[in-house]
């Protein structure tokens, strides 16, 4: 994993960015130009696409999310396309600019509504551009969020139940657990399964009183019945049901719940 200070040349924080690509020489080509420029404040590297989607799902515990990805398409098990897809899922999804040494994928490219698509070699010139698109692309962004107040209402999750499609609301879940790429849905009157990474769903759903706890769990703040520390462990019981709590989410889920009980009537 390479990082950069966060900062660009002039002292300014630059984008924060992820570099993906199966092929060593390629993937320390693409980090040295990248760093070579002054918009680009950190980047972050994974040599497929499931490191990828687990650096992402880090990045948005941290709070500090990937602005863009700079992804290869033909890697082995989750290839480039496929994890386009799944990041476009993202409410606020990172920008995908495909550095790849086919032009065969340039329409799988535009479905996604990658950034931008470039050809290997990478040619400083190109790539400048590819970054000028999505510096651009990012304020934009934040100018639209500005008008809007935030972000627009979470959507129902479909799910399928023998053979016919339901939409599960947020409000219906109590909480949700990570397995693997999926994630299950735990409501009063069952579970569901869907097909979608859980740093996906927390930002689908980051607007409607979710928050995360652990990597394998993503809790309703207004399910949680107890808050437990035993020895330096920390679990919360939710719909009778005890999960466990990261270190490093302790000190934010305690002052979320000391809000919500000071909002209390």
């Amino acid at each position: 994993m390479v990082r950069h200070d966060g900062t660009g040349k002039d002292g300014a924080v630059g984008l924060r960015v992820l570099a993906v690509d199966d092929e060593a020489p390629a993937l320390d080509d693409l980090v040295h130009h990248l760093r070579a420029d002054p918009r680009i404040g950190e980047v972050c590297t994974a040599r497929d696409g499931a490191s990828a989607l687990r650096w992402l799902d880090r990045a948005l515990g941290e709070g500090r999310p990937i602005a863009a990805v700079f992804l290869d398409i033909r890697m082995p098990g989750l290839d480039g396309t496929v994890l386009g897809r799944v990041l476009a899922q993202f409410t606020r999804a990172p920008h995908i600019v495909y550095v790849t040494a086919y032009e065969g994928h340039a329409v799988d490219a535009f479905e996604i509504k990658a950034t931008d698509y470039i050809l290997k070699p990478v040619r400083p010139e190109r790539l400048a551009e590819a970054i000028r698109r999505v510096s651009e692309a990012e304020g934009e962004d934040a100018e639209a969020a500005s008008r809007t107040g935030g972000a627009a209402e979470p959507e129902p999750m479909p799910v399928e139940l023998s053979g016919v499609t339901r939409f599960v609301a947020p409000a219906e879940v109590l909480y949700v657990e990570a397995q693997g790429d999926y994630a299950r849905l735990n409501t009063a009157a069952g579970s569901h399964l869907v097909r979608i990474p859980l740093a996906a769903l927390e930002e689908r759903w980051r607007g409607a009183g979710f928050v995360r706890v652990h990597r394998s769990h993503l809790v309703a703040l207004s399910a949680i019945e107890e808050l437990r520390l035993d020895s330096g462990r920390c679990t919360i019981r939710v719909a009778g049901a005890e999960l466990p709590v990261s270190r490093r989410h302790i000190r934010e889920l305690r002052d979320l719940l000391v809000r919500k009980a000071r909002r209390a009537p």
